[in-house]
């Protein structure tokens, strides 16, 4: 048996859309039992069948018109005509789009990192945590999406969408953070957060620079990140961090 809960964690880890399909009712004659599903990727890529022939082509075209936008809908299809198919019958299908809501990505699962995944983890966004040390991804609450691997490795194994990524940088690590922001912003995201001082990013900016970043570049990195005047705690720090990124997620 197709085991499609499992295809659809696979797919929300890496964050790519995609529109489960289910026969929601059937009249009379039709190619497949109620709760039929196929998942269904932007490129036209499918798993598992509805039934096959028009009927399944007709359903991925409709798949793939709704995982821009987001929505789900409903579907009655004759099996006639329009459909190629002579069965007679009448299915309707349910497109239900999944993992097209704002992604979060934290790379750190440090203690700002930890508290950031918890103020968040009940949002609208889904949460992203990278960090290549098990003992602190083996922490993050429920809910939330631990990656165990080197984050560069993450960036380049993942593809990240111009409306609806935001990253947070908070490694343990100077060079490794700076390494980061230089990787992600060549990736199409809305927002880039970088924990650390004014005196941080100076550093950062001119090291960058020396490497040809151009400073129209440099300046789509917030730094330091979040609202200032929030205290210095991991949790305060991470509620600064949380409501800046809300209020442009919610904003825009």
């Amino acid at each position: 048996m197709w085991d499609w809960i499992g295809q659809i964690d696979q797919l929300k880890r890496r964050s790519r859309p995609v529109v489960l399909v289910t026969v929601a009712g059937v009249e009379g004659s039709a190619p497949r039992e109620i709760g039929a599903k196929i998942l269904v990727l932007k490129d036209g890529t499918f798993f598992g069948r509805i039934g096959g022939g028009n009927l399944e082509r007709l359903a991925i075209e409709e798949a793939q018109k709704l995982i821009d936008s987001g929505n789900s809908t409903k579907i009655r299809f004759p099996l006639g005509a329009k459909t190629g198919q002579c069965c007679g019958g009448v299915v309707e299908l349910l497109f239900e789009s999944l993992n097209t809501g704002p992604q979060l990505y934290i790379f750190g699962a440090g203690h700002v990192g930890q508290a950031l995944s918890r103020a968040l983890n009940d949002s609208a966004f889904t949460v992203h945590v990278i960090d290549e040390r098990q003992e602190w991804i083996s922490q993050l609450p429920s809910g939330v999406i631990g990656h165990c691997l080197d984050p560069e490795i993450f960036i380049s194994q993942n593809q990240f969408s111009p409306t609806h990524s935001y990253f947070v940088i908070m490694t343990h690590q100077h060079d490794l953070d700076e390494t980061l922001v230089r990787l992600l912003l060549n990736q199409p995201h809305v927002y880039l957060g970088l924990i650390g001082s004014e005196a941080k990013w100076t550093r950062f900016q001119q090291r960058l620079s020396a490497r040809g970043i151009a400073e129209e570049q440099t300046k789509k990195v917030k730094c330091p990140v979040g609202i200032k005047n929030f205290g210095k705690s991991p949790s305060e720090i991470a509620i600064s961090i949380g409501a800046e990124i809300l209020m442009l997620h919610y904003k825009s």
